[in-house]
């Protein structure tokens, strides 16, 4: 790009206004530098809000305490602007799905329009802004720019350069992905935005990562290769927009594993990026991840914390960290009345349009827990039952049982993943909206906020295979942990993979029988968990197979046409609206219900046999052990004969060297 004359001076008065604008010296903290200096920058940064527009119980450092909310992150944001009026705001995504407040995710875009408020400059999507598909996402942006046109209010620049919309076979959109392509142009979605801060002239771009993106089943759209995309984006920006720093929102996250930690191989396949707001994982980074001269920051999840990370210029004018703090949002800080007022506008919108129809109030008290359940992260991170995880499965088959009635037909196994599991409960008080919170996650047909519950049936052999789901694949893949409801099994997990397993029981009331290999059991699951169990087969290379089937043992091509309906109103019954009425069906004590002790620790669901004993690793092996077994006896006995060949050639070579000697 060739600089004008006329454009270098216009850069000079721009800069100069910009100094004299400020009247007063400005508050510089300690160990900050001046906020005027052109050659320091100051981001602010977010990720995975998940709608937590109020602070809800979490716990920290060992102590349950009230956590985030998005009056007090503004206050904590406002603080650090007063120290540097020229701060860069941003989001790594999934700022929606979570809570209550993403039944009017389509209806109000609240989160779009608080974070306008607050002051964001770019934010990019995550896979959980697709949750209500093509069509949901299209609504949500058209509501929120058509009220920013009307009312002249400002809304965060929403960033993404690895997304497609993909054509059908005569070249034509579908209508939902016609109504979203015309959604990102109404609200002006961007591969990448360029904003000038303290005329330090900064581009900033959002990408979609590989595991987020295997994450939005239902989005309709196609992501491409992310690192392709950022080389891509960052050439644009270096050689065309002739930025000084250059910032991803990356929706890809960070792993412990170095080899698959996504933002990292980021940093290192492009090295120009200054720095990664890294999103999706839930990281907690106390201090940043460097790579090279790219640093990565990430602040866990739902407004816990805000991220402060301040950049310097050398005299090289190559940028580099000063310093990086996450600021705790708790209850030290005050709320600002102004985003206050908003979320209590929105709270009430949310109890008009969905918990009315539930004839529930959001804050109604359901049940109290004498203690805490496990946090989210520690359901993830540790392969054992789990007490929140048997109450889920078990109010599934409670709920099925109220909504059929008489017609009820017996419920055999319930199945909940690890994944699915968005929240937990902490002792005290829970109310419907805490309910909500704990299986958050998807729509129905139905158009209601929440997956439904489904019934498919599986032979006595896959409920099985399920167990040996839990067994072998968890600790590769830490969502598809399964809790499970009517059946206990007893795994090993030193023995080989897909046969870790070594016992399976049906758990009924008068109490534990074998299973029928080839009788046909019913099995209740939600919506999106029942669909993924059918691509078992094809994730472990057909070396599992799962095949839900109906009533009658036909593989199931329409899983919706399985939902489970309440026999009174014909409404889907809902993952989470299962978990409100089991609540509320435990004994009363004092007009409360009472969580049972029987879910205060494990009932034997799921045994851990850590035996190494070699007769424990090898005893009842299945199909695909003995296979194992057989390929490397025919190895070994291979081995053997070359070098039993190598042997007696050697002997023989001997042996001739001898007789011409």
């Amino acid at each position: 790009m060739r600089i004008t004359l006329k454009t270098l001076v216009t850069a000079v008065l721009v800069c100069s206004l910009l100094l004299l604008s400020v009247n007063t010296p400005p508050v510089v903290a300690e160990g900050d530098t001046n906020p005027a200096d052109s050659n320091s920058l100051t981001i602010l940064f977010t990720n995975d809000l998940h709608d937590h527009l109020l602070p809800v119980k979490a716990e920290i450092n060992h102590v349950v305490t009230e956590s985030g909310g998005f009056a007090r992150l503004q206050s904590a944001i406002l603080a650090e602007r007063a120290k540097d009026s020229n701060t860069l705001l941003v989001d790594g995504g999934d700022y929606s799905m979570g809570t209550p407040f993403q039944t009017i995710f389509r209806s109000d875009s609240p989160e779009l329009k608080i974070m306008g408020m607050m002051g964001y400059d770019a934010v990019t999507f995550g896979n959980h802004e697709y949750d209500y598909r093509a069509a949901g996402l299209a609504d949500s942006l058209t509501v929120a720019a058509a009220a920013a046109k009307e009312n002249g209010s400002r809304l965060p620049q929403i960033v993404q350069a690895n997304v497609t919309f993909p054509k059908d076979a005569s070249g034509q959109l579908s209508p939902s992905l016609q109504a979203l392509a015309q959604a990102y142009q109404e609200y002006g979605v961007k591969e990448y935005t360029i904003i000038e801060k303290k005329c330090t002239k900064i581009g900033i771009f959002g990408i979609m990562g590989i595991d987020s993106a295997s994450n939005a089943p239902k989005s309709e759209v196609v992501f491409t290769d992310p690192i392709d995309n950022a080389q891509r984006i960052v050439k644009v920006l270096k050689e065309q927009e002739k930025v000084d720093v250059i910032v991803c929102l990356s929706h890809s996250g960070t792993w412990p594993d170095k080899a698959e930690s996504e933002d990292e191989i980021l940093a290192e396949k492009v090295p120009d990026i200054n720095v990664i707001i890294s999103a999706h994982t839930h990281t907690k980074l106390v201090e940043p991840i460097i790579v090279g001269k790219t640093i990565i920051g990430s602040v866990e999840d739902s407004a816990k914390y805000l991220g402060v990370l301040k950049l310097t210029k050398d005299s090289n004018a190559n940028w580099a960290l000063q310093s990086y703090r996450l600021q705790q949002i708790n209850n030290s800080l005050p709320d600002d009345k102004t985003i206050a007022a908003v979320v209590a506008q929105y709270k009430q919108a949310v109890q008009s349009a969905f918990f009315d129809q539930f004839n529930l109030d959001q804050d109604a008290i359901l049940a109290m827990s004498p203690y805490n359940f496990h946090k989210v992260n520690d359901i993830l991170d540790h392969h054992h039952e789990d007490t929140l995880g048997n109450l889920i499965s078990d109010s599934y088959i409670y709920a099925v049982k109220k909504a059929e009635g008489d017609a009820y037909i017996p419920v055999t196994m319930a199945v909940v993943p690890a994944g699915t599991i968005r929240s937990t409960f902490y002792q005290g008080n829970i109310t419907a909206a805490d309910a909500f919170s704990v299986s958050s996650l998807g729509i129905g047909p139905d158009n209601i906020p929440g997956y439904p519950l489904i019934s498919i049936y599986l032979t006595g052999k896959e409920l099985k295979t399920v167990c040996e789901v839990d067994a072998s694949i968890a600790p590769m893949m830490k969502e598809a942990q399964l809790f499970l409801s009517g059946v206990n099994f007893t795994f090993n997990p030193h023995r080989m993979i897909f046969n870790k397993v070594t016992a399976v029981t049906l758990q009924t009331d008068g109490g534990l029988t074998e299973i029928d290999d080839t009788k046909l059991y019913r099995v209740i699951a939600g919506l999106y968990s029942a669909q993924m169990l059918s691509v078992v087969g094809d994730k472990s290379h057909g070396v599992l197979s799962l095949i839900p089937k109906t009533e009658a043992g036909t593989p199931i091509t329409d899983f919706e046409a399985q939902i489970i309906k309440d026999t009174a109103n014909g409404m889907e019954v809902k993952e989470w609206q299962a978990i409100a009425q089991y609540l509320q069906s435990f004994p009363k004590v004092n007009g409360t219900a009472q969580i049972p002790s029987e879910y205060s620790d494990a009932q034997g669901r799921k045994v851990i046999d850590d035996s190494t004993n070699i007769v424990s690793l090898v005893k009842n092996p299945n199909k695909i052990t003995l296979a194992v077994f057989a390929v490397v006896i025919i190895l070994a006995a291979l081995i053997c004969f070359i070098i039993s060949r190598i042997v007696i050639h050697q002997r023989r070579k001997s042996k001739r060297i001898q007789n011409s000697n």
